[in-house]
């Protein structure tokens, strides 16, 4: 074998082990913050026929892949992103499909390598009761609201909020829908039998100040519902000073910004070029088997050498954002460039990204 076809032969060898020596790097690259869902809703069918249509609508984090999966049907179904973090899509029934009322759907909603999934909480036939699949055995224990209400909104307009809360019996599921708008809305749990949610206006609503919101409550089998009582649009009455105000759920302050620096991809550029620096160096030592020894190894050693240089020549920077909700949670927000906000902003989070609270 000749010295050249020695050289190129450890070039290709290091090619191979840099190849895979750097695979975990590139795959960590990109990070997302934890997707979630906000709202999953059904337009019931009067009847589960062939024919019928179903229209699911799902809420939650924007630039998601969103999919269901229907108790009975054999495949998974796309929903689209018809505006930023709403998600709807249809499904006709078919002849071969096994469907009951209570049919079980279950929605994914995927961001990069991480999954947010929620279960349907309501029956896909018209009338027909909802049974929970949570827990084995049913309590019994019929669910109680004690209040609903609202922090009301300055103006009804695209872009406003509106956050409700609903006390009453702990550990159900909670939701409200407004008349005007496309599906609904969950109200988590914050503390034991409080649960409280938010909802920021869409251009398409039809939503007004006299809009009637409802709010259900399930525990097990059995369910409440009650009728919001007053209006969507602040009056201009002035809180009393002995109550509290209300926690803003996606409101907060940054309170660090973080820059994460991550290799790019070397090339067969570095690789080679430092190959071949390596040999010229190599040809300068020792003579005969010596100064062939010398080459092989600084063909290997270079190329090793320029595939990390050239790495970091392309390496690239992103910055998290730490935001420090009222509640006390937090969430990161990746950004591929230097953030508007430093620490001490006051901030919300909308379709996942900050916005300055003013």
């Amino acid at each position: 074998m000749t010295l050249r076809q020695k050289i190129l032969n450890m070039l290709f060898a290091a090619l191979a082990f840099s190849q895979l020596a750097f695979i975990p790097q590139t795959a960590s690259a990109q990070q997302y913050a934890a997707p979630v869902i906000t709202g999953f809703d059904v337009k019931q069918v009067e009847r589960l026929s062939p024919g019928s249509e179903m229209v699911f609508t799902l809420y939650g984090t924007a630039g998601a892949d969103t999919r269901i999966s229907i108790e009975g049907i054999n495949a998974q179904y796309l929903l689209p992103e018809i505006e930023p973090g709403v998600y709807v899509g249809s499904y006709t029934i078919r002849t071969s499909d096994r469907l009951s009322a209570q049919s079980l759907v279950t929605a994914n909603l995927r961001l990069g390598n991480q999954v947010a999934t929620t279960v349907l909480d309501e029956s896909l036939l018209a009338g027909a009761p909802w049974r929970s699949r949570t827990g084995s055995v049913p309590t019994g224990t019929a669910p109680r609201i004690q209040s609903f209400t609202v922090a009301p909104t300055s103006r009804i307009e695209p872009g406003s909020e509106l956050f409700f809360t609903l006390m009453g019996t702990p550990g159900g599921r909670a939701s409200a829908r407004l008349n005007g708008m496309q599906g609904k809305i969950f109200l988590n749990e914050t503390t034991a039998g409080k649960y409280e949610g938010s909802y920021t206006i869409k251009a398409r609503d039809r939503i007004t100040a006299a809009s009637r919101v409802t709010a259900n409550l399930r525990l097990d089998n059995k369910q409440a519902d009650t009728v919001l009582r007053e209006s969507l649009v602040a009056t201009g009455a002035v809180r009393p000073s002995n109550v509290p105000a209300r926690i803003c759920p996606n409101c907060g302050t940054v309170e660090a910004i973080n820059t994460i620096e991550v290799k790019g991809d070397g090339s067969y550029v570095g690789l080679i070029g430092g190959g071949l620096a390596g040999v010229v160096l190599g040809s300068q030592i020792g003579n005969g088997n010596g100064r062939t020894a010398a080459q092989v190894l600084g063909a290997v050693g270079g190329a090793l050498a320029g595939r990390e240089i050239e790495k970091n020549v392309r390496k690239n920077t992103h910055f998290e954002v730490v935001t420090r909700f009222e509640s006390g949670g937090t969430q990161t927000v990746t950004y591929p460039t230097a953030p508007a906000f430093k620490v001490g902003d006051k901030v919300r989070i909308e379709n996942n990204l900050l916005v300055a609270n003013q």
